[in-house]
């Protein structure tokens, strides 16, 4: 099986990208199942209801989230009803949905799951290993396909977590920083592990946003916020996983990098 988990999709560029161009890649790539980290979809912090389906019209089989699960407060409104949705498993306070969904695709069981790190994210969390062994404890006699998004600020610590689960699940993924990094590879137990997928959105700005207001905000303490560039080009990165239905192992990760021209 084929699975594409594209990285965090960023306000109206990064919707649009997903429409126009995620056909093609799920055509290039021979792609079965799609992911997404939805975390900045709507307006670039959170994920409303409007954008929550519109990702799914256009071929997203499953929405992830991180940090800004409650960017939109709307959430509380769909959250329990949104069936392909996971917000992050180790939040503290009390909230609705899933942090860990499982998908029966085509005969065959795929689990995803949402993990917050703790190094240098202000929400406070369940420490991420925890969560994971509890899970583990659950979901015992299960045989799936699972890939989890680690949605973290650390390079380190995403590191940690892919080699702690090594051989537990079928992939770590890291997102969150919407920069891709140059260490995808399959470890030696047979889990995928990438620092972070990257992004889809505006590819002329910081991390999605417009270089301006980042730099105004970021430099010089300016209190407007960031704002998106919606004429800007787009950048989609992801990966796509050749994972063994069989073993739930991954044979293959592939970094995906497409520049609108």
């Amino acid at each position: 099986m084929k699975i594409l988990f594209l990285g965090d999709v960023v306000g109206k560029v990064g919707r649009r990208a997903l429409k126009q161009y995620l056909p093609q890649l799920v055509k290039k790539y021979q792609v079965d199942f799609v992911i997404a980290n939805g975390e900045n979809v709507t307006h670039g912090k959170g994920l409303n209801e409007k954008h929550y389906y519109e990702l799914l019209n256009d071929g997203v089989n499953v929405i992830t989230l991180g940090n800004h699960y409650l960017g939109k407060y709307d959430i509380n409104n769909y959250i329990d009803d949104a069936e392909c949705l996971v917000r992050p498993l180790n939040i503290l306070k009390p909230f609705g949905g899933v942090g860990s969904l499982l998908v029966n695709f085509e005969g065959v069981n795929i689990r995803v799951t949402n993990l917050l790190g703790t190094a240098f994210i202000k929400e406070e969390v369940v420490q991420p290993y925890q969560s994971m062994m509890e899970l583990f404890e659950e979901i015992k006699d299960e045989d799936s396909i699972h890939i989890v998004d680690f949605h973290g600020e650390a390079t380190g610590e995403k590191m940690c977590y892919g080699y702690l689960l090594d051989g537990k699940v079928s992939a770590v993924l890291g997102t969150h920083t919407h920069v891709q990094t140059n260490d995808a590879k399959i470890l030696a137990n047979g889990t995928a592990f990438i620092s972070d997928v990257g992004m889809c959105g505006a590819n002329n700005g910081v991390l999605g946003f417009d270089k301006e207001t980042v730099i105004n905000k970021t430099i010089f303490g300016s209190e407007v916020k960031f704002a998106i560039d919606e004429n800007d080009k787009a950048i989609i990165n992801g990966v796509v996983l050749t994972i063994d239905e069989v073993t739930k192992k991954c044979n293959e990760i592939i970094p995906v990098k497409f520049i609108e021209e």
